[in-house]
């Protein structure tokens, strides 16, 4: 039987692990990071008790989606209270055509007057006195009716601007009603919940963080050599590995980072004795949802 030394057992082990860290050194894609999407966190707009808030960590919102909202009792009554302001404001606001109406139809009274004594004094039945009478009065009585008007009108545009006045302040309750309600703005998948239902909310308190988790980003990095192969707009081939399985996906190189940093120390690159490397942003359609936040993945350039 041959015997084996332990001299050559010891070479051996050597070149085996010399061998393992030089196949761990190189990567078998062009660049590998982590998975991030856009994450906005929603705040209130509004003050008040919060009176419903009916959302889950984990719960995929659509756009536009009603979720709560928060006690706005006082603010409808302002609102009332300021819309029966303006009714009483509106009762005041005088009628042009009726105040007027008197005034005008002693002026056409004064008019078949004034005729009337004209053909007299033709007739040399009237005088000159009464034709000037007539005339004079006719006179007086167009100038009262341009003052009334012009009294009525400015009474009128007083009240019209006073109505808007309250208009406006009925539109800023109406507005600040409407953010009572908790709607979501964007798509996504909520993240964290900071709030729960009968706590007291300000203005600007945060009350979820939501991301698109469909549209995710790959933030990959590679060495100076690697910008030739990759520019914006690129259909790239991004793999992600969950235990035994893989997947890949196609993405698209959505940014370059113009500026050199350190390498990440979770992340590995083509070159490993390069310490500077280039941030990009990989899109990816997260079809599946088999991607998840925070998920390693590696990228071929497809070179």
């Amino acid at each position: 039987m041959r015997t084996i030394n332990h001299k050559t057992i010891l070479t051996f082990m050597s070149a085996l692990l010399i061998f393992m860290s030089c196949g761990r050194g190189k990567s078998e894609h062009d660049a590998s990071g982590t998975f991030e999407a856009t994450e906005v966190i929603i705040s209130s707009e509004a003050f008040g008790k919060l009176e419903q808030f009916d959302v889950t960590e984990g719960d995929l919102l659509s756009q536009g989606q009603y979720l709560g909202y928060m006690d706005s009792t006082q603010l409808y009554l302002k609102k009332l209270q300021l819309q029966t302001t303006q009714k009483a404001i509106s009762a005041k606001r005088p009628n042009i055509a009726v105040q007027i109406s008197a005034t005008k139809e002693q002026i056409q009274k004064a008019e078949l007057e004034k005729a009337r004594v004209e053909r007299m004094f033709k007739s040399d039945a009237a005088t000159q006195k009464q034709v000037d009478d007539a005339n004079s009065q006719l006179q007086v009585l167009k100038g009262t009716l341009d003052a009334q008007i012009n009294s009525l009108s400015t009474s009128v545009n007083s009240l019209n601007e006073e109505s808007m006045s309250y208009e406006i302040q009925i539109a800023q309750i109406q507005d600040q009603l409407d953010k009572c309600k908790i709607i979501n703005p964007v798509e996504g998948t909520v993240l964290n919940k900071y709030v729960e239902n009968k706590e007291v909310m300000i203005t600007g308190k945060p009350l979820y963080k939501i991301a698109d988790t469909k549209n995710l980003f790959l933030r990959a990095y590679i060495v100076s050599e690697q910008l030739k192969n990759v520019k914006s707009g690129q259909e790239v081939t991004v793999f992600v590995n969950y235990g035994n399985e893989s997947k890949s996906y196609t993405g698209k190189i959505a940014w370059i980072s113009d500026k050199a940093e350190f390498t990440p120390k979770t992340i590995q690159t083509k070159d490993e004795r390069q310490n500077l490397v280039y941030a990009l942003k990989i899109a990816v359609e997260n079809t599946d949802g088999w991607i998840k936040i925070g998920m390693y993945g590696d990228v071929n350039f497809n070179q």
